[in-house]
């Protein structure tokens, strides 16, 4: 039987040589290696940055097999692998010395009059107007109202994503081996006129999220997943929860959550 392993890089210098370098270490011990989606491989080896990370995810349509980073960009907060490391990860992976960590992505309904569209996040999915001005969302969290919000928009992220665009926005950290959805506010308005909530709200994982925008001055909002930007026209409502999918990331045993937030961000 023919083991394969997917081993995608970006296109920088740096990530290119790992990429060589692994492949060929990954071949000498028997391994198939392609650089393109293969459903029946093993494994997944994405080397680059966060945003390399979750973009290759995302053009592999979510895939139902392990993945494991190799950091060679800036931040590196979402792999666990250093380059320096390829033969640890290597001798590791052959010797089953690993864990899998199943993280579940952000699931977005989006209605306009009769049409849905269905769309996920990794991190988070960010709802704001397509022009420099505040804008109204009603929040619900179980069909329970809790208020009209007004402000730049709103954050819903996952825990995986509660270390990216949340944090930065002044939202919590959040252990990914908790699940959970988090709603953070961008520049919530507080005046004798409105009135938003100001700090995030942490919910449980299988909360249903729905966010119905107030037009006043346009018809039309961004919404955006993970970075990828899309202008919709006539939203009725958007509707976030917990997807069902789980994506299997492979963890050395040496992994520590915490240790790598202090490093990164402390």
């Amino acid at each position: 039987m023919i083991r394969k392993i997917v081993v995608t890089s970006n296109p920088t210098e740096k990530s290119q040589e790992v990429f060589y370098e692994i492949s060929n270490k990954l071949e000498v011990h028997g391994f198939s290696v392609y650089n393109t989606f293969v459903p029946d491989a093993e494994l997944i080896i994405i080397i680059g940055g966060d945003g390399w990370f979750i973009k290759t995810i995302h053009d592999f349509e979510y895939p139902d097999i392990p993945i494991v980073g190799i950091n060679t960009g800036h931040l590196g907060f979402l792999q666990d692998i250093n380059p320096k490391d390829i033969d640890l990860l290597i001798e590791n992976y052959l010797q089953n010395n690993y864990s899998i960590r199943e993280i579940a992505p952000v699931t977005v309904d989006i209605y306009m009059n009769e049409v849905k569209k269905n769309i996920l996040a990794i991190n988070e999915v960010v709802i704001r107007g397509t022009k420099s001005r505040m804008i109204h969302l009603k929040l619900k969290i179980n069909s329970s109202f809790i208020e009209c919000f007004s402000g730049d928009g709103l954050i819903v992220s996952s825990p995986t994503g509660s270390t990216a665009y949340n944090y930065s926005a002044g939202g919590s950290i959040i252990d990914p081996s908790l699940e959970s959805l988090q709603i953070t506010p961008l520049s919530p308005t507080n005046t004798n006129a409105y009135r938003s909530f100001t700090s995030s709200i942490i919910t449980a994982p299988d909360s249903r999220i729905e966010i119905d925008p107030e037009y006043r001055f346009e018809s039309s909002l961004l919404i955006i997943n993970d970075g990828i930007e899309n202008k919709y026209n006539h939203i009725s409502k958007v509707i976030i929860t917990t997807c069902d999918k789980k994506i299997k990331i492979l963890r050395l045993h040496t992994y520590d959550f915490w240790a790598k937030v202090t490093d990164r961000f402390l």
